[in-house]
Parts: structure tokens; C-alpha cells; sequence
């Protein structure tokens, strides 16, 4: 590479040139002109010194053609290169601030006609909402300027370069530069200009930045204004219609507060806004108002006077098609649903989105901590050697990127933390940042979670803390050593407002023990919830060797360097499908809580300042899953912190069976991101009496068992099930193995796991270490009565010593068939187990599986540490519609608190299984699939899932839990399956 073009890829410098100060992103009458759309394209494995493509005349044919905004890397079908994905590890050497000579890079050329009347403009600038990484810009041939930051604006002043009539504008885009060691943001490396490209008129005497600085207390409205515009423009006027607020200002020294009297506060829950403007003869601009006033107060993080609580998600910009290309529409609805899932918080991981976005925010109502465009995480790897934070060489790249994060979204009432980026170690050039937003931004607070010790931010946040770490920094009195804190900075982080910034790594199925955080939450003030990592999946649209298309993560791109399928952890599916972990979520975080006592019930309103009134409150009851009765239950209106009580209906008890009484809050109203009758909250109360549960008859006599056997519809030779009302099926087999998770698969880290964890060894390693994965079935004995037939078989685990002993009894009972399974370890197993459970397997025939109506938890998977949002009640499923389809195959579709399930085939029973408690009443779940575990486990995408004849039916007495250990603590001592005797008893009727 030529030395001055690798000075120049290599330059830290933030940019150069004609580039303008950051300034808000403002809806101004000013004239502007879209340069979205087609423009031609070239691109070039090397980066290139050569400019003679900026000229005017130059002849671009012979390129291609390719949509701007896009990434260039997701357009042609592979033809432009392939998307990179890591989470920490940089895909380039560390060299820093130099990169590769293999550098692709992208011109794009596109003509646009000046239109009419501009020439009378004072300035025209051309804009780039974000370009991946570092670019250069040329208009008429003219070098304009460069600049780096990718998901950053940047204004050009071009104009001595424009002309009225046609004008050519030339970009060249390199995809690495120094500004990569500083965007190192667990994502797709994604090149290209994604964001919005537009020419603006600046009018004479308009406005060059507007900050309404707005502000609430004792129910009154305050508007600090800051105008940025020549002393010609002025006067300026302020106005708030529906206020009645008309301020006129003369001059740049009359701008001063104005109490705009009585309003309704913002908050995420009632984001009310108003429309102003602000004016000069030659502009005006329109902004939305929200008043608010946000403080942190001792160790208590305020909005409006009140503790707010972070029900939160981490939110990249990611589309399996589009990449981080901003579509409305589609945000819209993405910031609808997490409204619908009771999320009122995001973080903005780990820069800026798209401007439009944080109206959307203030509009549907969000808390914001919005993050700069800032992560050098692959430092870590080499003890942060080099780590440009730290390096004065890199201080005004630091400094730019976060005056163009708080510069550009200042006037959004719904941001109301600023972070400076993430995990970038920590040094002298993010404290500077800290310095300089503090200074621009007296009250909202920063944060930065690598900060650990406390020296430059306002909150104390942590990522990935577990339960107990989390409660000893709630509480109070305490003098434990917080993580790299000395006793005076622990001291000191205590006093401050907790949050975690990422917890609850949702990979795959997981994660686990989020009921547990919660409560935490409502146990210690200090802590103010937190962002689950995180909301959404990223992967990438693509289609396999069959024609199948499927979403690709890392490695399926051929990419040498990579970090797998990590970058698939969200709640969301890549398809915007939500997760049985986001159903868990909402019903966790639900902002009303109910107790019951006895035929009362207490309503609490857990909401940060909206009262209950746009809810209603609507009551059913059910007979073992089936609707009896429904009505409304009259609550008082409750105010927010405050709780009230309600009369339940006369709840008649079932003779037999089972009595359920649900109550659901829900929308009394339609909202902008839920129709009327939306559930916001459910509980349940179970209302049954006691049943008893049947004994087991203990029978005598005996004898040998061989050749065949009937016993009612079942048909059994040599001791084995061979079928059942003339169907085939197969079982019960011991099944011991689940296609291990993503948090099964993680290695344990040893710190604050169970006791069977082995550090630095994923429990995926250990079962196949243990041969749970191919297990042999050694027949002891087959015995049989009149009307029973009993087997003894010896499980053992490949290649090892240890066992596990099943003994199986099948009779009838009244005329019913019942099969008792008692399963006992040996002793010596040390890890944990997966499941335990025995299989069924159902050949297809002529009448194949295809769906299951239950009684029990549902209607999605659940298992011990992820619980709350199932419920009580009757559900039906396809099959497929059972399974969630994960990225990556893995354990999936298990149902808990199983009470009877029938199996269909196109609507006609297959057989049905009633479940009946153990002696310590606890009850089996159930997994109904087309795939083993082993098939699953074996499987990198589900489109190398084998084709299968063949359903699977599993009867778990107990799974492990799920965690979060891909990236977080491991599944809780509580729910943590030891190996130990289980008993499963079924009964089982021919269809």
C-alpha cells in the first residue's frame, strides 16, 4: 500500500476537510434533496490512492448499480464480498491504528440537479447519517472532505463546489480503517453507506442548532432554549400552541427560560408530547416537547420525582435482509412489540441508531440510555495493550464521537442516560468524554459499566452479575468488596443508583432466573433493573445447499475469523418470531402485581407514574382447563407505588378435577402499540381441593415373562412394547440427553455454580464425556401376572462404569392401561444431568402425528427457572408449531406440569396420557417432536435436521434448568438436576 494512502487509513484523526460542527438532527422548512437510491458502484479488493473516478467526466458504465442506503456486502448475491461477524476478537491483525493492505473498498458515483432557487442559499451542505468505516467525499470533482465514524452524522460544506443545474457526487468508502479498532461491537461487519444521504439549503439567517432544554416540577413546564444562529437571524420565537406559549426573543442575550405553566409530565408510560417551533423570518423548525426532569438523588436514579425502573432490552440495528439500513415500518413495529411485551427501556447497544428511531422512542415511550459509537473490546484479549483509550494519540477521536452522539439527539425527552460506548477498558480518553458531556449536559447522568472503580460516572452498572453478586450490591450495611474495587470505591459505588447494563444473556433457549432479578429490584431500591442481552437475533437471510433459506451466522460465509452462532442472542428471532424467553420476560417484569387472600384480592400498581385507569380487570374460571365462567372484577383506580383491593366472584369448586380463577389486566382502550383487550398482566389461583392420588397395587405372583403378551390394546413381545391399538410404538426407553443449549454448551467459569460444574468444561463436554448422548439398555428381567407385566433394565453410559437402573410396570388398572417407571442411579455419577425422562417412539404409518392437545402449563415451553409465563389450562399445537426454531438446534419444546395429553393425527386421537404426581406431587412434562436430542445436537442449522418418519414423545419427570452460562452466571443451585431416583407414572388410553 502507498505510504500516503496508508497515513491516510491509518490517521486517527476523526475527519477532515469542509466537515461541519455536530449539530441536533432537526425537521427544518429548509429545502433539502434525498440522494437515496441508485448510484453506481465499483469495488476493489485494496484500497486505492487513485481518484480519477471523483472527476466529472470520468466514465462509470461500466459499474454496477446498487441502492443507497445499503451495505454493499449484503447487495449482489456474495459478488461484493461476504459479512464478517465477531464478538470480541478483531477479524484483522492488531496493529493498531494500521490495517491490512486487503482492505475492500467501494466507490459510488451519482448525479443530482441542483434544484431551482438554491443558488440563493448561504450554505449547502451535504449529509451522511452513517458510513461503515472511513470515507471520502467529492462533489464536482472537488475534494470535500473525509471522516470516520460510522454510525455518526457528518455535514459537509459544499458550498463553492455546487452548481446550479447537474453535479456529480463521488464517495470512496474503505471498509477498515483506525476507526475499526474503536467499532469492535459484537455485530456484522457491515461496509457501506446504510444511513441517509441528503443536501440541504441553509437558508440565510436560520438556525443553525436548536436545544430545548425542558424541564418539569410541582406540575409546571420549563424550557430552557439554546439557539445557535447569526445575530441577524433574530428575532426568534418559540411557540407552543396547545400552552399558549408564544416567546418572542430579540436578540441572542433576551434568550432566556420560560415557564410554559401548567403541563402533563413525559415518562415512558405516558409520553406526552407537544409540538413547537422555533423561528426566524427564513426557518422554522418543529420539535416534539417532552417535560421532564431527570436527577439522581442519593443512591435513586428520578425521572419526575420518581424511582424509575429499567425493564429493559439491548436493541442493535439488525434486519436479515437489510442489515442496520433503517426501514419506519418495520421500526416501528419493533418498538411496538416490546411495548406489548412490557418493555419500557432500551439501550442503544452500542451506538447511535438512526435519528428517527428516538422519535419513535419519545413518541410510543421509552427511557433511553443512548451509547456512543465506541467498543475496542478485542484489546482485551492482550491485557488492553494498546487499548486506544488510554492513548492520547486517540483523545479527539474519543472526544468527536461522543460531541456527535450528544450533539445530534439532544432534544429527546425519552434519552435520559448517555453512555459513553462499551467495553473499551477504561483510561484518560472516556474519562474526557465524561468531562465534556457533563459539562454540555449538567443533568443527564453517564454511564459506563468498564468504569468499575467509579472515578468519571454517575450510576454503577455491571454486565452479567449474578443473583447473589447482584443482591450484596443492593444491600445495605454491607462491606464486601465490589469486583476491582478497593473498600473506599466500593463504598462509593454503593451510593449510587445500580443498573444492570446487560444481564440475562437470552441465547438460544434461556435464559433462566429472570423472576429472580426481578424481585431483587422490589427488594433494593438502589437497584434499578436492567437490559437483557439482548433484543433481537441478527441473523442474515441466506440459502443453503438445498434451496432452503435459513439465517446465517458466523462461519457461514466462509469468514476465517469468526465468533459462530453468538451473534444469535436475542429474544426475537432474525424473523422477528418472539422467543418462549420473551413471553418469560413479560410475564415477569408485568407492571401490576396481584396477592390473593382469601376472597379478596390485592392489586398493586408497580408503574412509574400512570395510574391503572386505562385498564381493565377480567376474571374466568375453569374446570380442569375448561371455561365455566367469566366476568369483570371491579378494581379501584390505583395510582402508581400504590395498591388496592378488590372482592373476588363466588368461585364454585369443581367436584373433581381441578378449579383455576385467572385474572387478566388488559387494555381498556386501544394504545399506538396494542389494540383494546391487550393482556398487560395475568395471575393465576388455584382454587382446588386436594385429590388424592391413586396407590400403586402392589401385586404377588410373579412369573417369567417370554413371547408375546396383550394387555388391553397394548401388545408387548419378549417384554418390550411393540404397539398400541394396532399402531406401532416403541418405549419406554431412559432418556437422559437434551441437545445441549447455548448455555449448555458454554464452558463454566467456576465462579458461583453448582457444585457438579466443572471450571473451564461445558456440561455439553461433560455429558458426552459421561455417554449420555448413547446410552445401552441391558435387559435383567422381564416378568409378568395375569394382568401386569414388569422389566428390570441396566442403563449403562458408553465407555464408563456407571449406570442406571429402570424398572417398568405396565397393568390394568379398572380397564386402564398404566405403566410405573422407577428410575435409579448408581452412584458415581458427579455432573449434572440433562433430563430424565423415558421416550416413545411413533412411527408415522398411515396416520402420522401430527399435533398435541394438553392439559397442563403452557401454551409455550418452560422449564425450572423459566416458569412464570406459563399458566394452567388446556392448549393444542401442530407438531411443528411445539419447537421453536432456533438458529442453532437445540433442546427445545418442553411443556411442564403435565395433567393429560392426547396426540392427534389430522384431528382424530392417537392415543391420550393422563400424568399423575409422584409421591412428593410433583408432575412430568412433556416433549412432543419429529427429531431426537441426538439428531438435534448433531445438526449446526435446522435445515441439516434429517428428514423423519418418526414422532418423538418424551416424558420428562425433570430437565435441567436453563441459565444464562453462554455469557453469565450458570443455572441456580435450586434448579440444578442432580442425578437421582424419579418416578413417572402415566396412564394411557387408545384413541
Amino acid at each position: 500500500m502507498p505510504s500516503e494512502l496508508s497515513a491516510y487509513v491509518s490517521d486517527t484523526t476523526p475527519g477532515r476537510g469542509a466537515l461541519r460542527p455536530a449539530r441536533s438532527w432537526l425537521h427544518s422548512d429548509a429545502p433539502s434533496l434525498s440522494l437515496n437510491g441508485a448510484w453506481r458502484f465499483r469495488l476493489s479488493p485494496t484500497a486505492s490512492v487513485a481518484q480519477d473516478f471523483a472527476a466529472e467526466g470520468f466514465d462509470d458504465h461500466g459499474w454496477e448499480s446498487i441502492p443507497v442506503p445499503s451495505h454493499w456486502v449484503l447487495e449482489g448475491d456474495g459478488a461484493h464480498g461476504r459479512p464478517i461477524y465477531t464478538n470480541i476478537q478483531f477479524p484483522f491483525p492488531i496493529d493498531p491504528p494500521h490495517v491490512p493492505d486487503e482492505n475492500p473498498t467501494g466507490d459510488y458515483r451519482r448525479h443530482f440537479a441542483m434544484p431551482a432557487g438554491w443558488s440563493d442559499a448561504e450554505r449547502i451542505v451535504l449529509r451522511f447519517d452513517g458510513v461503515e468505516s472511513l470515507f471520502r467525499v467529492w462533489v464536482n470533482g472537488v475534494e470535500i472532505g473525509s471522516a470516520a465514524g460510522s454510525r455518526l452524522a457528518h455535514e459537509f460544506d459544499v458550498t463553492r463546489a455546487v452548481r446550479p443545474g447537474d453535479n456529480v457526487v463521488a464517495v470512496r468508502v474503505h471498509q477498515w480503517s483506525a476507526a475499526s479498532y474503536v467499532e469492535d461491537q459484537d455485530q456484522w461487519w457491515l461496509p457501506g453507506i446504510f444511513r441517509d444521504v441528503t443536501l440541504t439549503a441553509r437558508p440565510a439567517d436560520g438556525i443553525e442548532d436548536v436545544w430545548l432544554r425542558t424541564g418539569f416540577r410541582d406540575g409546571r413546564g420549563r424550557v430552557e432554549a439554546e439557539i445557535t444562529a447569526e445575530g441577524s437571524a433574530f428575532p426568534v420565537t418559540l411557540r407552543i400552541p396547545e400552552l399558549g406559549v408564544e416567546q418572542v426573543w430579540a436578540t441572542a442575550a433576551d434568550v432566556t427560560p420560560v415557564d410554559a405553566g401548567e403541563v402533563e409530565p413525559w415518562s415512558a408510560e405516558r409520553p406526552r408530547l407537544y409540538e413547537a417551533t422555533v423561528s426566524t423570518a427564513a426557518e422554522s423548525i418543529a420539535l416534539r416537547v417532552g417535560f421532564r426532569t431527570v436527577e439522581i438523588r442519593g443512591d435513586r436514579f428520578l425521572v419526575n420525582g420518581r424511582r424509575v425502573v429499567f425493564h429493559g432490552v439491548n436493541r442493535h440495528e439488525a434486519h436479515p435482509v437489510r442489515g442496520r439500513v433503517f426501514d419506519e415500518e418495520h421500526a416501528r413495529e419493533d418498538l411496538a412489540r416490546m411495548k406489548r411485551f412490557n418493555v419500557n427501556a432500551i439501550r442503544t447497544s452500542h451506538y447511535p441508531p438512526h435519528p428517527r428511531l428516538l422519535d419513535l422512542a419519545d413518541e410510543l415511550g421509552f427511557w433511553v440510555v443512548l451509547e456512543c459509537d465506541l467498543e475496542t473490546h478485542g484489546f482485551e484479549k492482550g491485557g488492553w495493550a494498546g487499548n486506544p483509550s488510554d492513548d492520547p494519540a486517540w483523545r479527539e477521536a474519543y472526544l468527536d464521537r461522543i460531541r456527535r452522539t450528544v450533539e445530534r439527539d439532544k432534544n429527546h425527552p425519552s434519552i435520559v442516560i448517555w453512555s459513553l460506548g462499551n467495553e473499551s477498558g477504561t483510561g484518560s480518553n472516556l474519562a474526557a468524554m465524561s468531562a465534556w458531556v457533563h459539562a454540555r449536559d449538567a443533568e443527564r447522568p453517564v454511564h459506563y459499566e468498564g468504569d468499575y472503580t467509579g472515578e468519571y460516572t454517575d450510576v454503577y452498572s455491571r454486565m452479567y452479575a449474578s443473583v447473589p453478586e447482584t443482591e450484596l450490591i443492593g444491600t445495605d450495611g454491607t462491606d464486601t468488596r465490589l469486583l476491582n474495587c478497593t473498600p473506599a470505591q466500593s463504598a462509593r459505588q454503593r451510593a449510587k443508583p445500580f443498573l444492570l447494563c446487560e444481564y440475562a444473556h437470552a441465547m438460544g433457549n434461556g435464559p433462566g432466573a429472570l423472576d429472580q432479578y426481578e424481585a431483587l429490584v422490589h427488594e433494593h431500591p438502589r437497584l434499578h433493573g436492567g437490559f437483557v442481552w439482548e433484543w433481537r437475533d441478527h441473523g442474515i437471510l441466506a440459502t443453503a445447499p438445498d434451496g432452503t433459506q435459513y439465517h446465517a451466522y458466523g462461519g457461514d460465509f466462509g469468514e476465517v475469523v469468526h465468533d459462530g452462532n453468538f451473534v444469535m442472542d436475542g429474544m426475537l428471532l432474525s424473523d422477528d418470531v418472539p422467543t418462549p424467553s420473551l413471553y418469560e420476560y413479560k410475564a415477569v417484569v408485568q407492571p401490576v402485581r396481584f396477592v390473593f387472600d382469601g376472597d379478596k384480592v390485592a392489586v398493586t400498581n408497580l408503574r412509574h407514574s400512570a395510574d391503572t385507569s386505562d385498564l381493565r380487570f377480567r376474571w374466568r374460571v375453569e374446570y380442569d382447563g375448561t371455561p365455566v365462567d367469566a366476568g369483570d372484577l371491579e378494581v379501584p383506580v390505583v395510582a402508581a407505588g400504590e395498591s388496592g383491593w378488590a372482592s373476588l366472584p363466588p368461585v364454585p369448586v369443581a367436584p373433581e378435577g381441578e378449579t383455576w380463577l385467572t385474572i387478566d389486566a388488559v387494555l381498556a382502550t386501544a394504545a399506538p402499540w396494542a389494540p383494546q383487550g391487550h393482556v398487560v398482566a395475568t395471575v393465576q389461583s388455584d382454587r382446588s381441593p386436594g385429590v388424592p392420588v391413586p396407590a400403586v397395587r402392589h401385586r404377588t405372583g410373579w412369573r417369567a415373562d417370554g413371547g408375546t403378551l396383550t394387555l388391553g390394546t397394548a401388545e408387548f413381545v419378549d417384554g418390550s412394547l411393540v404397539s398400541l391399538a394396532g399402531r406401532a410404538v416403541t418405549g419406554p426407553r431412559l432418556e437422559l440427553f437434551r441437545a445441549p443449549t447455548d448455555n449448555d454448551k458454554s464452558p463454566s467459569d467456576g465462579v458461583e455454580e453448582s457444585d457438579a460444574s466443572v471450571p473451564g468444561v461445558s456440561n455439553a463436554e461433560l455429558w458426552r464425556r459421561d455417554g449420555l448422548h448413547r446410552l445401552t439398555a441391558r435387559r435383567v428381567s422381564a416378568e409378568r401376572t395375569a394382568d401386569a407385566l414388569r422389566t428390570l433394565d441396566k442403563v449403562s453410559a458408553a465407555n464408563s462404569a456407571l449406570f442406571v437402573m429402570v424398572e417398568s410396570v405396565w397393568s390394568l388398572e379398572a380397564g386402564e392401561l398404566e405403566l410405573r417407571v422407577e428410575i435409579e442411579p448408581s452412584r458415581g455419577w458427579t455432573t449434572v444431568w440433562p433430563r430424565i425422562g423415558i421416550r416413545f417412539d411413533l412411527p408415522d404409518g398411515t396416520a402420522p402425528v401430527d399435533g398435541a392437545e394438553w392439559f397442563g402449563l403452557g401454551p409455550s415451553e418452560s422449564y425450572p427457572d423459566s416458569l412464570r409465563a406459563a399458566r394452567t389450562g388446556r392448549f393444542s399445537s401442530g407438531i411443528d408449531d411445539l419447537s421453536v426454531d432456533y438458529a442453532r438446534p437445540q433442546e427445545t419444546g418442553h411443556r411442564s406440569g403435565l395433567r393429560r395429553l392426547t396426540l392427534t393425527s389430522t384431528g382424530a386421537e392417537v392415543f391420550r396420557v393422563e400424568a399423575l404426581p409422584d409421591t412428593h406431587g410433583r408432575r412430568p412434562g412433556f416433549t412432543l417432536s419429529r427429531h431426537t436430542p441426538q439428531e438435534l445436537a448433531r445438526a449446526k442449522h435446522p435445515y441439516e435436521l434429517p428428514a423423519s418418519t418418526t414422532s418423538r414423545l418424551t416424558i420428562d419427570a425433570a430437565q435441567h434448568g436453563l441459565g444464562s452460562r453462554a455469557c453469565g452466571p450458570d443455572v441456580g443451585p435450586e434448579f440444578a438436576l442432580r442425578p437421582e431416583a424419579r418416578t413417572i407414572r402415566l396412564r394411557i388410553t387408545a384413541g
